[in-house]
This record gives structure tokens, C-alpha cells and sequence, in this order.
């Protein structure tokens, strides 16, 4: 009798037990990313009160914007299952591009914001050309059009730095970086630097396309089963298309105020940039249980790092740890969102 009592009362404590555990798992998979962050910022701010000073609040803003900015980008490719590596070379591509166009072309900040757009849009062009057009994988492609452009930026400046003062032809360049075209890397608006409100009103706007417009609905339904989306009348090419687009306007964007913070074209500026906005944007996926790319979480990933990496600096940790650091968050994102996630794990295993 003892037996079958010991017997009939395991199972019942495992079934009263797994709904407390699986609850425990998805409010620490919703909010755990959260709970994380706002105890790394009292810690920081504790061991190192100048942490939590205004002033340096906005320094981390600003050391994260164009990541940021990169970053929303990546996340709408990645929500048609697609993914640009070429963010970061695009980046550099539109940094030298735009240089070129003031300094060695002499021409104004507005010209040069806009072949920085149009150069963003040639990388987009290729990207779409190779995975649309040509049907070539996102990851395959992007790696070619990533080497292709990096090449590229070396050819159009025989691999050197392009600054003002600099020697072509023989004579010093004509022209320099404008006043109007820094203001956007360096300016504020209410106390406010530039890069940072570029940086809100980008995420809001990708906020809202992702969420609330249909197209954005058809991105998330192509990227959850593009055949199914194909049967639903959805025109799946045209919108990776878009997708690849908005990737390839957001690094232009980044690039842009990367050059006007730079003040000079820097051969490979944008490079670090792919593994930042990939990391930003993957580790998005864990905010507040989306499982899948969203706007908001790329934000706050972006955020999640650059937080990391003041704090570090400010506790004198050696730079060079930085990057082992933008590595584990990704590795560990990755943990959780292909791993943790509640019911993911039991549909992979069946």
C-alpha cells in the first residue's frame, strides 16, 4: 500500500510542480533581459557614481546611436528571415563616399548626405540583385556584396584616409568636411546630440511600420513561412526587396553620422559596426518575450551594450576585453533565444 501511494504521489508532484516551473521560465525569459540591465545600471552607478550622471547618460546614448540605427536596419531583414552582413561595409562604403564628396570634390554637406543615401542604396541594389533576383542565400550573398564594397571603398581611395589637407594629384585637396554636414555628428538640440534623436525617431518609426502597417505584418508572415505567405497573396520578393532596402538606408544613415562625428573618412570606420548592430538586434530578441526581431528590443540591445562597455571603461577594464564582451552577449542571446525559449525546446525535440 505504502508503494503504490509513493507511486501515484510522484507524478502528482511533478504536475504540480511543472506549471510553477514554466511560469518561473517565461517571466524570467519576458523580463529577465530587463531585470538585467537595470541592475547592471545600479551596480555601475554604485561602484562608480559618475555612471549615473546625467552627462554620461547621454554620452552612452550617443556612443550607441549609429549601432543603433545599423541595427534597426539588420532587424527588419532579419524579420523576412533574410540577414545583411553587409551592414558594416556599407557603413564604411557611404564614411569614404561622403568624404570624397566634400573634401576631394569640394562639393556642399547636402550633396554629400545625399551620394552617402545613394550609396547606401547601390549596396541594397547588389543585395537584392544577388537574393531576390538571383535567388543566392542571405547569408551567402551579403558576404560577397560585404567584401565587394569593402574593396570598393579602398578602390575609389587607393586605400588611404581622406581628410582635409590632404594630397591629390600632387596639390593639397580643395575642400573640406562643412560646418552644417559635423553639426549632425557633433550638434545638439536642447542639450540633446543630434545622432541621439536621429537614433529615437528612426526606432519609433520602425516601431511602427513593423507593428502597426501591413507591411510590416507581411515582412513577420514572410519570415515566419514565406511559402505560406506566397499562398496568401502576399508578393514575397517585392518584400525582401523592401527589406534589404531599409537595411541599406539605415548603415547609409549610420554612415552618415559616423563621417560627421569622424570629421574625415577612415578606411574600414564601419567595419566593428556588423558585429555590434547583429549583437544589438539578436539580443532584441529576448526583450520582453518578442522571440523574433522587433524594433523595441534592438533598441534596448543596442543600449544593453553600450551600458556594458561604459561601465567597464569607467572601472578601468582593458579595452581589448570589449570585444570578448559584445561576443559573450551575442553567444548568451543566442542561448536564450533558441534554447530558453519556453516551448521551443519541446518543438525541437519532437
Amino acid at each position: 500500500m505504502m508503494a503504490i501511494r509513493a507511486k501515484t504521489a510522484r507524478p502528482v508532484a511533478e504536475v504540480a510542480a511543472r506549471p510553477i516551473g514554466e511560469r518561473a521560465a517565461r517571466l524570467g525569459y519576458r523580463y529577465g533581459l530587463v531585470a538585467v540591465l537595470v541592475a547592471m545600471v545600479a551596480v555601475f552607478a554604485l561602484v562608480r557614481p559618475a555612471f549615473g550622471t546625467y552627462a554620461n547618460a547621454l554620452i552612452v546614448l550617443q556612443s550607441v546611436a549609429i549601432v543603433a540605427v545599423v541595427a534597426l536596419g539588420v532587424t527588419v531583414s532579419m524579420a523576412t528571415g533574410g540577414f545583411d552582413l553587409s551592414a558594416g561595409a556599407n557603413v564604411s562604403f557611404v564614411v569614404m563616399v561622403t568624404a570624397l564628396t566634400m573634401v576631394r570634390f569640394n562639393l556642399t554637406g547636402g550633396t554629400a548626405i545625399l551620394t552617402g543615401l545613394l550609396a547606401g542604396l547601390l549596396v541594397a541594389g547588389v543585395n537584392v540583385l544577388l537574393t531576390v533576383v538571383c535567388r543566392v542565400p542571405d547569408l551567402v550573398a551579403t558576404l560577397g556584396t560585404m567584401f565587394l564594397f569593402q574593396g570598393l571603398a579602398l578602390i575609389i581611395t587607393s586605400g588611404q584616409s581622406v581628410s582635409a589637407g590632404m594630397t591629390v594629384d600632387g596639390a593639397p585637396a580643395p575642400g573640406r568636411y562643412t560646418a552644417d554636414f559635423v553639426w549632425l555628428g557633433s550638434g545638439t538640440i536642447a542639450s540633446v546630440p543630434v545622432p541621439v534623436i536621429v537614433m529615437l525617431l528612426l526606432a519609433a518609426a520602425a516601431y511602427v511600420f513593423l507593428n502597426h502597417t501591413r507591411w510590416g505584418r507581411a515582412l513577420y508572415a514572410i519570415g515566419g513561412n514565406a511559402r505560406a505567405a506566397r499562398l496568401a497573396g502576399i508578393r514575397v520578393e517585392r518584400y525582401r526587396a523592401l527589406a534589404y532596402v531599409i537595411s541599406g538606408l539605415c548603415a547609409a544613415v549610420g554612415g552618415i553620422l559616423l563621417s560627421a562625428r569622424l570629421g574625415r573618412g577612415d578606411v574600414g570606420a564601419g567595419d566593428p559596426y556588423l558585429l555590434q548592430s547583429v549583437a544589438a538586434a539578436l539580443i532584441g530578441f529576448a526583450v520582453l518575450g518578442a522571440n523574433r526581431p522587433n524594433a523595441l528590443g534592438t533598441l534596448i540591445g543596442a543600449l544593453f551594450i553600450g551600458i556594458m562597455i561604459n561601465g567597464m571603461t569607467m572601472l578601468n577594464a582593458p579595452y581589448y576585453a570589449q570585444t570578448f564582451v559584445q561576443g559573450a552577449l551575442l553567444v548568451g542571446s543566442l542561448i536564450v533565444s533558441y534554447t530558453l525559449t519556453p516551448g521551443r525546446r519541446e518543438r525541437n525535440t519532437t
